[in-house]
């Protein structure tokens, strides 16, 4: 089955990359035929994902979603103008820290204020679009490729600073350890296809 077969939006890949990826990387073929095919929700809005981000920040997924649902009925609609008319204190009461809130409104202000485009960032290179959106206050270049897989659809995205894909790496090769050096190895070994492969180290890196 393809994922863009799916009705639910998903993370878009099929058997040309699973097969590509598994012609370059035995081990990693052998987890994709067990695992399977992986459908990862992808966020279109990604104003909304970046908001979303911050408020996901150290903290459980379980108060996340419950600071989001608070979030999002008090605003009705995620969206820079909603934010800019609500007051920080209203904010704060969804159960966000000072910070964060500064942070959700200094990201609504760059985008009202022209500084961040999302449409035009879809004509940009990877590396423009993260320097951009680490240039937000409260986002950090994990944040940013993360926008990337799922609300941009990029292709070839591996990213150093996700833990998880760093640990399915170990599992699936058998390390103890993983240097910066080996790490760009397999992601060249996996372009252009690293956001794929994303998938199933991050599966991956449940298992022991």
């Amino acid at each position: 089955m393809d994922c863009r077969e799916n009705p639910t939006p998903c993370f878009p890949y099929g058997a040309a990359e699973v097969e590509y990826l598994a012609r370059r990387d035995k081990k990693l073929g052998a987890a994709i035929n067990r695992i399977g095919f992986i459908r990862r929700p992808l966020v279109p809005d990604p104003f909304a994902a970046l908001i979303s981000s911050v408020v996901s920040q150290q903290v459980s997924k379980k108060a996340a979603k419950t600071v989001w649902d608070r979030l999002a009925a008090l605003l009705g609609s995620v969206d820079p103008e909603t934010i800019d008319r609500t007051g920080a204190d209203a904010i704060q009461a969804c159960g966000l820290s000072l910070r964060k809130v500064a942070y959700i409104k200094g990201i609504a202000d760059a985008v009202l204020s022209g500084q961040i485009d999302f449409a035009a960032l879809s004509g940009l290179e990877d590396r423009q679009v993260i320097a951009q959106l680490t240039a937000l206050p409260g986002v950090g270049v994990w944040t940013a490729e993360m926008l990337l897989i799922f609300s941009f659809c990029r292709p070839d995205i591996l990213s150093y600073s996700d833990l998880a894909i760093r640990r399915g790496m170990m599992n699936l090769y058998g390390h103890r350890d993983l240097s910066r050096e080996r790490f760009e190895k397999y992601r060249a070994r996996y372009s252009p296809w690293g956001s794929v492969a994303s998938l199933y180290l991050w599966e991956l890196s449940h298992q022991d």
